[in-house]
């Protein structure tokens, strides 16, 4: 933007020019610690109250849950107010006359709340600057095609991967191919996938804030086409009791001094020994963040042997049972080598899952740990399988994110009461559901 005098920013100007180009409404978002995308909108004439003022919203707004109840915390409840600021940095047009950027959550004195996930992982990044490491991260997006009412979708039979899936689902892909690039959206690939009438759109890999904002705008964008199609979209973990899961999953590269921690080295696949105290560092820490991969009540119902959701706490060259699947530097790999956390799902906080994978990732080089072994086949099938599962107890799992001083350390006290709080709830209310029942109650909550 090209400040002038009277506007140093060049809000009033930006403003102007959305207006002349049919935008009406500024949208921006936010992730509670359910997943779910909440937001507050504004008359495009408002942008500057939205970007310095901010708009307000209650504490609570970071523990909704899935079934709109809220679990308040002795340091959430229902005294206080918070400001949703605009990142007008990020700010796109998204069509049908809106425009959307991410916001964070400050005090109502300017400062940046305790409560804000997307604050925190700014903090992160910045973290990984300053021990002098350079970190893309990529994500990609699972998601099933429903009827407007979540039902499924009568289409005849399906081809997991084929091209009469694509051509089934033609217009709707055209239209989000072309929605995504009109929106600055790095697209690398759009295909079908294994389960019936289920996609997965992959993005280009991106500093981690930024990768956070952009898939979020992602899914806003899918859900938009969709509507303009007739159908909605499930981000559910498993849209269908039975069927296939959607995940989220996060891909991480770490550079120092322009060299790839996981290919310059002496280790197996040219992993160097800060990248192998990286990945011990995310397995390492597993257990614990668990609840902020995929803990939702629908999590554990996709985290199984068997679903290529990485169900096992171990990494291994392309095993997509491994809950870290690595991917070498191979002609094959344009991005270079990287790793690929494969258990995190879309009813995560994504700002919440990059800190877990980016900070674990850095504590592991903090304390030189030795790479692990590698597990080069199912997981399910060796001696430690028992060991190695993950996701069979949530409530476990719970406790030990609460009590854990890594999740302290990166997320701070009251976003891991908050993020515990949420999850339980969903425990108490929906844990002994039938399978079918909560799926069918939960495939359209993230959407």
């Amino acid at each position: 933007m090209d400040g002038k005098p009277g506007d140093p920013d060049g809000l009033e100007v930006a403003a102007r020019e959305l207006e002349r180009g049919g935008v009406s409404l500024v949208v921006g978002t936010a992730l509670d610690f359910a997943g779910v995308i909440r937001s507050k909108a504004v008359p495009t004439r408002r942008l500057r109250s939205f970007a310095e003022t901010g708009m307000g919203a209650s504490p609570s707004w970071v523990v909704f849950c899935v079934d709109n109840g809220i679990a308040f915390t002795p340091a959430i409840g229902v005294v206080g107010d918070l400001r949703l600021r605009l990142d007008v940095r990020a700010l796109r047009v998204i069509g049908d006359g809106m425009a959307w950027a991410p916001t964070s959550y400050h005090e109502q004195d300017g400062t940046r709340s305790a409560l804000c996930a997307r604050g925190r992982l700014i903090g992160v990044e910045r973290r990984a600057v300053g021990a002098g490491l350079a970190a893309l991260m990529g994500v990609e997006l699972e998601f099933t095609i429903v009827a407007p009412d979540g039902s499924r979708l009568d289409q005849g039979a399906w081809a997991a991967y084929g091209m009469r899936s694509v051509v089934a689902r033609r217009a709707f892909l055209v239209d989000l191919a072309r929605t995504l690039e009109d929106a600055g959206v790095g697209a690398e690939q759009i295909h079908a996938e294994y389960g019936t009438d289920q996609f997965e759109v992959s993005l280009a890999p991106l500093p981690p804030v930024a990768m956070a904002d952009t898939a979020i705008l992602a899914r806003v964008l899918i859900g938009l086409v969709a509507d303009r199609h007739g159908v909605a979209v499930s981000f559910s973990p498993l849209p269908f009791a039975g069927g296939s899961g959607n995940g989220m999953h996060l891909h991480l590269s770490l550079a120092r001094d322009g060299h790839n921690l996981f290919a310059t080295g002496s280790g197996p696949y040219g992993i160097t020994a800060e990248g192998g105290a990286a990945i011990a560092g995310v397995l390492d820490a597993l257990p614990a963040l668990l609840p902020v991969y995929a803990g939702s009540v629908v999590s554990s119902l996709r985290l199984k042997p068997g679903s290529w959701s990485g169900a096992a706490a171990c990494w291994g060259l392309e095993n997509r049972e491994a809950a870290l699947r690595f991917l070498a530097a191979t002609s094959g790999n344009p991005h270079g080598a990287n790793i690929e956390l494969k258990i995190v799902d879309p009813s995560a906080n994504l700002y919440l899952a990059a800190i877990g994978l980016l900070g674990s990732a850095l504590d592991g080089i903090e304390r030189a740990l030795p790479l692990p072994a590698e597990v080069s086949g199912d997981p399910a099938q060796t001696a430690e399988s028992a060991r190695l599962r993950l996701g069979a107890e949530p409530s476990a799992a719970l406790d030990r994110l609460a009590s854990s001083p890594l999740a302290a350390a990166l997320f701070g006290p009251d976003i891991v009461a908050g993020a515990v709080a949420v999850r339980r709830h969903e425990l108490t209310t929906l844990g002994d559901v039938d399978p079918e029942a909560v799926t069918d109650a939960l495939r359209l909550a993230w959407s």
